[in-house]
């Protein structure tokens, strides 16, 4: 099934090419007759309308791109049919004054190729073997970029610079004074060619960067004088970032941290941190990591390419996921390559025991969430007006199974509900994958949020004024400017890791602390009394636990986590099991109010919130919060950091048994055994020689 955004873009594509067809048709038509108003008209609007396209909707070009009729293409056919036109338009003389235009623009061509074969060979040097982030790089001789459209917009290039010689051809047609079409092409060579040799610079010597070995060399010099003990490796798309950002916070407390990638783009994914990054796009280059001090690796995700870096022996591996829930991606068997699994209480030991996909039980550590510590906790029923409720359903997942996320089946029907409390005001937060594998998610997450928009229309009162918005625009321009960098929009990426190096001062404490004046401003800038719809990055969703009074969500890791609150929760369940056999198969749901599809049971949800003496699930949450998160004494950063510490001896105690090994002597053989073997090889070296080692062995 086509996705909703597929349809009008293909659409687009047919009318962008339908429209270049019938201006390059109209051309010709133009220069044959030769028809002067109707050539100079569709000659200037097919150069128009290139332009519009490619600078506002290059991805309408894509199937002209790919029958090869790309933009070199197009140029050069409405360059050849202008020159058509001027051999039938009387005024030109052909064997002196067109030859000299036809000449030009041939030269014109030339520096273009020749511009374009520059840049490739400037984006080949300045794609180096490893990319770095809050690492000094300078000594790499890293540089500021080429000009884009030098570098990486050949049709912008070619485009823009050819506009003065169509212009000035145009000009010859309609005068038939062939010097207007001489003095544009003079300009738009003279561009072309300007443009190539300022390009060439960034072949030379001081804008060259170092060489792929150079860089290695660099890298391993780096590693020796950092001395890194433990790594988070982390491989994945563009929407998975967040699976290594919940991280950051208690990777930066551990000792020597550092954060190791394979996609390019991930480095810029990753949310502002002091921990060193350094991407390695080939797994050749990665085994640079093999001879350093490197200990162990922390991995909050499976990937394809995790199996490549388990071949490093000298490095252990513990597999920490991205959260934990009751469904069955979270007892991955692919979690038996690792040293050891990572989970956060007895209820995880016990879903891999159960599992059974390879995990064997000592290799399982319970270290608890090192990043609930944000959390607050349940400080009893609303105090105010309204019971803040947060719906916070999981997406669709890979497995097309209709219980991993409740917006298909029930969302509008739990949002519907709580929109009729008038003492109810929703914070809505879907997952950020909503809808990336199943468009009925995605079309009913839009629908839900245009609920709660059109609920907001129906509300009104006080608000918190202008003052409060302009005070969330403040910090919210001092938070941005310490979580990001400002790149020019030419910036590549070699420019972004002389930008990005060793940070000063410690950034990652006045992100915190901007971050909760931040949250603050936030919840105080909107009305007590609307309804919100989050889908950015900011406010997390540790945020909005603790602005509200309720959660309610589906089995997945942000139940678990939010139990540390101790708050009142309830999960949808859209198993179409029966609500006991549904409790059953997830122990998350055992402390939690079952809401069906329908939604019925909402109001007496709410209800038990506002009046804790009906709360039956309190002493059970406590419970469960123990059983799912592990005790809250010691807390849980200081038995990751244990966790890690003992991991990293288990890698000490083998590299000293493997050195151990290679500094042993020989074992000798037995006495006479040696001088046997001795004479073996004698005369089979002589038989060798005479070509007989068939009656070496025998004698």
């Amino acid at each position: 099934m086509p996705s909703a955004g597929l349809v009008p873009r293909r659409i687009a594509q047919l009318y962008a090419a339908f429209v270049v067809f019938a201006l390059l048709a109209a051309q010709l038509v133009g220069a044959l007759l030769p028809a002067v108003p109707l050539f100079v008209a569709a000659t200037a609007a097919g150069l128009a309308f290139e332009t519009y396209l490619q600078y506002r909707r290059p991805a309408a070009l894509a199937q002209l791109n790919k029958i090869r009729l790309d933009v070199t293409v197009r140029q050069l056919l409405r360059d050849m049919l202008t020159l058509t036109a001027l051999l039938r338009i009387d005024g030109v003389e052909p064997r002196r004054e067109h030859a000299a235009l036809l000449l030009a623009l041939g030269a014109y061509y030339c520096l273009h190729f020749l511009c374009q074969a520059i840049a490739v060979m400037v984006r080949r040097a300045r794609s180096l073997p490893v990319v770095t982030r809050n690492i000094d790089a300078s000594a790499l001789n890293l540089s500021a970029a080429p000009p884009r459209i030098l570098l990486r917009r050949p049709a912008h290039r070619l485009l823009v610079y050819a506009a003065p010689g169509t212009l000035g051809l145009l000009v010859t047609a309609v005068t038939a004074q062939a010097r207007w079409g001489a003095l544009g092409l003079t300009v738009s060579v003279a561009l072309m060619a300007t443009g190539t040799l300022y390009l060439a610079r960034w072949l030379t010597g001081g804008k060259r960067p170092r060489s792929d070995a150079e860089v290695l060399e660099w890298v391993g010099e780096w590693l020796a004088g950092y001395r890194p003990t433990v790594a988070m490796y982390f491989s994945g798309g563009l929407s998975s970032a967040y699976q290594a950002n919940m991280w950051l916070s208690t990777l930066a407390r551990l000792d020597r941290p550092l954060i190791v990638l394979r996609e390019r783009f991930m480095v810029q994914k990753i949310d502002a941190t002091d921990v060193p990054v350094i991407c390695f796009p080939k797994v050749s280059t990665m085994f640079a990591l093999e001879n350093s001090t490197l200990k162990m690796m922390l991995h909050p995700a499976n990937s394809g390419k995790t199996s490549q870096v388990l071949r490093i022996p000298t490095i252990k591996h513990a597999f920490t996921n991205h959260g934990e829930s009751d469904k069955l991606s979270s007892c991955n068997p692919y979690a038996k390559a690792y040293d050891e699994v990572w989970v956060a209480g007895p209820a995880a030991r016990e879903r891999y025991a159960l599992a059974e996909v390879g995990v064997e039980d000592k290799d399982v550590v319970e270290v608890g969430r090192p990043q609930l510590a944000p959390i607050r906790p349940y400080a009893g029923p609303p105090a105010g007006a309204y019971t803040n409720v947060l719906y916070a359903p999981t997406w669709e997942g890979w497995d097309g199974n209709p219980g991993n996320t409740s917006v298909v089946l029930a969302g509008e029907n739990i949002v519907r509900e709580l929109l009729a409390d008038p003492g109810v005001r929703l914070v809505y937060k879907p997952h950020p994958m909503t809808g990336s594998v199943d468009p009925r998610a995605g079309a009913a997450d839009e629908r839900i949020k245009a609920m709660i928009r059109e609920a907001n229309t129906r509300r009104s009162g006080a608000g918190p004024g202008p003052a409060a918005a302009a005070e969330l625009a403040r910090l919210t321009a001092e938070l941005d400017a310490l979580t990001s960098v400002s790149f020019r929009p030419g910036a590549d990426e070699l420019e972004r890791m002389l930008l990005q190096g060793t940070p000063e001062g410690d950034r990652e404490t006045a992100i915190a602390r901007a971050t909760a004046a931040w949250e603050a401003a936030y919840w105080a800038s909107f009305p007590e009394w609307e309804h919100l719809v989050v889908t950015d990055a900011r406010p997390s969703i540790f945020a909005c636990f603790n602005a509200a009074d309720l959660l309610i969500s589906d089995v997945s890791s942000v139940v678990s986590d939010w139990l540390t609150s101790e708050k009142p929760y309830a999960v949808a369940n859209t198993s179409g099991m029966a609500e006991e056999a549904f409790r059953g198969a997830f122990p998350t749901v055992t402390a939690a109010t079952v809401l069906a599809p329908s939604g019925k049971g909402v109001p007496g949800l709410l209800e038990s919130v506002r009046h804790p003496e009906k709360d039956r699930f309190a002493g059970r949450r406590a419970e469960l919060k123990e059983y799912l998160l592990g005790p809250s004494e010691p807390p849980s950063l200081e038995r990751f950091r244990a966790a890690a510490e003992a991991l990293c001896a288990k890698a000490d105690e083998r590299r000293e048994r493997m050195a151990a090994r290679l500094a042993a002597p020989a074992i000798p053989t037995p006495r006479g055994a040696g001088d046997d073997a001795a004479a073996a090889r004698g005369a089979a070296r002589e038989a060798g020689a005479s070509g007989s080692a068939e009656d070496a062995v025998t004698a």
